[in-house]
């Protein structure tokens, strides 16, 4: 009987989705994957969410559901990761700042029966116009850094978000109600977990 989530991933962001929906889990990320950045953003997510399915896998139990995921942010075809300071944080903002972008979840879940399910989610996300002191002021609170996108919708980002079409939950990191589906459509119910 499968009782739990083996969340592979060190977001508090997913960790609070899993929460909110009364999910049980227990977290693993002690692991280091080296991820993909460049070629189709849907492969591109959908594949570092099985790098990490695949490296963090080794620690599921056989009562667990292992899930891995990967957010990626993009806008004209460029692709944004988490920022690696707080200049690029900057540079990220002023793109974004004004436009519609677009945020893809890829996720990955191995079953006990060892069966691999894999998905992706989109969502769009406009933007308000941002002045260079919103900028400066954001980045200096340090949400961005740890952010796809440099911004959490869900936090101190949620200022700047004019408009969101799409699931919530995927800008936030976790298609939880996609994810809940694909495993309705296997059998597994993740409302009876730890029943």
């Amino acid at each position: 009987m499968i009782n739990r989530l083996l969340l592979l991933s060190s977001s508090p962001r997913r960790r609070e989705i899993l929460s909110m929906v009364g999910v049980p889990f227990r977290v693993f990320s002690n692991f280091n994957v080296e991820e993909v950045m460049e070629g189709d953003p849907l492969k591109i997510a959908v594949s570092n969410a099985l790098l990490k399915l695949q490296a963090g896998a080794f620690f599921q139990k056989k009562d667990e559901i292992a899930l891995a995921a990967d957010t990626l942010v993009v806008f004209e075809d460029k692709i944004y990761g988490k920022p690696k300071d707080e200049k690029e944080a900057v540079e990220i903002l002023e793109e974004l700042s004004g436009n519609v972008h677009t945020v893809i979840t890829g996720f990955a879940m191995k079953l006990p029966d060892n069966r691999v399910l894999k998905g992706f989610d989109i969502s769009n996300v406009k933007f308000k116009s941002l002045s260079n002191e919103e900028i400066k002021w954001y980045v200096g609170t340090g949400e961005p850094l740890d952010k796809a996108g440099a911004y959490g919708i869900q936090g101190k980002g949620a200022l700047f978000v004019e408009r969101i079409e799409g699931d919530f939950f995927n800008v936030m990191g976790l298609p939880i109600g996609k994810i809940y589906d694909i495993l309705l459509n296997n059998n597994i119910d993740i409302k009876s977990f730890g029943g």
